[in-house]
């Protein structure tokens, strides 16, 4: 079967943070001392990217790109005169579809007041707050930085600034967090208004300090009731869940996620950064990551010691690797995607679909791969059926 290149997105990780959260298992690195090389770090991403264009060759020629995503790390970290260099770099490197849509994730307790116009000026049209409570010793747990009134104060901000598409970030079954709680955070989020809400809750992430010692957390049954309620008062807003963790008002869907979900491709650049190609030509699916550390990655300048691994996902694994994603999204995608994602032919996963669907965790809908509600609560089940 031939493969169909996908949408093509850029992610882009920025490593620093002020300080390491116990929760947090990304790719980040607290400052200490002397501040990061931020504008090093621009003109090495630049580097970088010319590098995995001349590698990728025709696997990207002509292609453009339809989202990017400044994740870390805290981003905002980074002035906007360096995101500005960084997006006008790029853009002369690659072509940007015309409404193509920019993120950058922020923290309430990074960004100086007056950036946000400066972001905005710079091409970023997107902006993700990692508030994750509105309780201040919910915060002080989780090792935050800001406060609750520091979290409206940067949102309120940034809507004056400019910014019409926000996504605030929550977490919930907190250390000793109770159902009023979690729908009081959720209270807070709906009175700023934002256009996209990620509601997740927090688990313990191995080789995190929350891990070594765990804090006293609600159990699978609270979690759940919270899970439930903060869902039922997100579309009493009229936020609509498109994926296991994302709500959104109607035509505010993260682009950049959903290019994920649905098994699109995506160059990724900067310290510890993934990214997935499909090479139609040659009829495989590319993985590469680069170098964890930032010390690693600056010091090879572009050069070979950048690359942390890659190489073609194995037939045998793709359909995991497809599933892991696309079973995600709530309203499903269309079954023959998976033949134009994978390269795969529909029989290969044909005795999975078969017990997913006597065990009623799929929806019996012609053409069409969507979890049922029994699925949803059993997604890992779900997806464990296409493991090779």
């Amino acid at each position: 079967m031939a493969l169909i290149a996908p949408p093509l997105a850029l992610y882009v990780h920025m490593p620093w943070c002020v300080k390491k959260c116990p929760y947090c298992d990304f790719n980040s690195h607290g400052v200490r001392g002397e501040p990061p090389p931020y504008a090093t770090y621009v003109d090495t991403l630049l580097a970088d990217l010319d590098a995995d264009l001349a590698d990728f060759g025709a696997a990207v020629e002509g292609r453009s790109i339809v989202s990017v995503f400044f994740g870390g790390g805290t981003p905002s970290l980074f002035a906007p005169e360096h995101i500005a260099r960084f997006l006008d770099g790029a853009r002369a490197r690659l072509p940007f579809v015309g409404d193509c849509e920019i993120t950058l994730e922020t923290n309430p307790g990074t960004v100086e007041h007056g950036r946000f116009d400066g972001y905005l000026a710079a091409g970023v049209n997107r902006l993700s707050f990692g508030i994750q409570s509105f309780d201040d010793d919910k915060l002080a747990r989780l090792g935050r930085i800001h406060s609750a009134a520091e979290a409206e104060a940067a949102v309120k901000s940034a809507q004056d600034a400019g910014y019409a598409n926000l996504n605030l970030d929550l977490m919930y079954a907190l250390p000793q967090q109770s159902l009023e709680g979690a729908l009081a955070d959720v209270e807070r989020a709906l009175a700023l208004a934002p256009t996209h809400v990620s509601h997740y809750q927090l688990t313990l992430e191995p080789n995190t300090a929350f891990a070594a010692s765990p804090p006293p957390l609600p159990d699978d049954d609270a979690a759940w009731a919270m899970q439930e309620a903060c869902e039922a008062r997100l579309a009493e807003a009229g936020y609509g869940q498109y994926e296991v963790s994302a709500y959104a008002r109607p035509d505010r869907r993260c682009r950049h996620n959903l290019n994920y979900w649905e098994f699109g491709d995506y160059l990724g650049i900067g310290a510890g950064a993934h990214g997935k190609l499909t090479d139609a030509a040659a009829g495989t699916v590319l993985r590469r990551w680069k170098s964890r550390h930032p010390r690693t990655y600056l010091e090879a300048t572009g050069g070979p010691a950048r690359i942390g691994g890659d190489g073609p996902v194995e037939p045998a694994e793709l359909p995991f690797e497809y599933m892991l994603n696309a079973l995600r999204l709530y309203q499903g995608v269309p079954l023959d995607a998976f033949t134009q994602r994978t390269g795969l032919a529909l029989e290969r996963i044909a005795p999975a679909l078969d017990q997913a669907r006597t065990r009623g965790w799929l929806q019996d809908i012609p053409g069409r791969l969507q979890p049922s509600l029994l699925g949803q609560r059993f997604l890992n089940d779900l997806i464990e059926l296409f493991m090779a």
